[in-house]
């Protein structure tokens, strides 16, 4: 698993605070304290954890660490896999949206739609620059006029994995602080919040 692209534990513990922070003060049941032995207390932390987790992907009906792994980790593996307008497929290689559309189907069993023009209009939550998490759809005006015309899948820290062109290689690795890649960067949506229910890691 990709440690830096779904760090579970502090996406399990915000959560718990946040659920908190969404209630009243609780009645105190008791005026003496509760004594747990290191071993409740290791159980209480651990069942805490799955709870909130539960709880997260229940509401959003899909479990957004585990799927981005799964997605990123097979998109990394594609790395230096050549460019191709329309392709759609390890064998006759990838355009940008082609790419991203084997990945989500692959994965998660998800269609999307086949360009980045039309990818960039689908129902899911916008997300900004500062709240990107890893699987989101980022999208960029690479021909100017400010329309859509490129797309990659949000990793973590600044980088993205995309389809990027013949000349530049094909599946490959960059950076949104890269100047280009910032300049034409227009708006970025979890498509990961449509995945059904039933989505399952494919390749762990």
């Amino acid at each position: 698993m990709l440690k830096r692209l779904a760090p579970l534990v502090p996406i399990a513990l915000s959560l718990v605070l946040a659920a908190c922070a969404n209630h009243g003060p609780q009645p105190q049941l008791a005026t003496q304290p509760a004594v747990f032995s290191s071993t409740d207390l290791v159980e209480f932390d651990e069942q805490a954890k799955e709870a909130a987790l539960g709880d997260f992907t229940e509401d959003k009906s899909y479990k957004l660490p585990q799927l981005a792994d799964s997605i990123l980790t097979h998109g990394l593996s594609l790395v230096g896999t050549r460019y191709r307008y329309g392709g759609s497929s390890v064998k006759s290689g990838f355009d940008c949206s082609g790419f991203i559309g084997y990945l989500f189907k692959e994965e998660l069993g998800m269609k999307l739609p086949r360009s980045s023009r039309d990818m960039i209009n689908i129902d899911a939550p916008l997300v900004s620059r500062d709240d990107l998490e890893p699987g989101d759809l980022l999208f960029f005006s690479t021909n100017g006029r400010n329309r859509v015309s490129h797309a990659g899948i949000y990793m973590g820290d600044n980088q993205f994995i995309h389809s990027s062109s013949s000349r530049s290689g094909g599946v490959r690795v960059d950076s949104l602080d890269d100047r280009y890649w910032s300049r034409t960067f227009i708006e970025a949506k979890r498509a990961l919040a449509l995945a059904p229910s039933e989505s399952v890691v494919r390749h762990p």
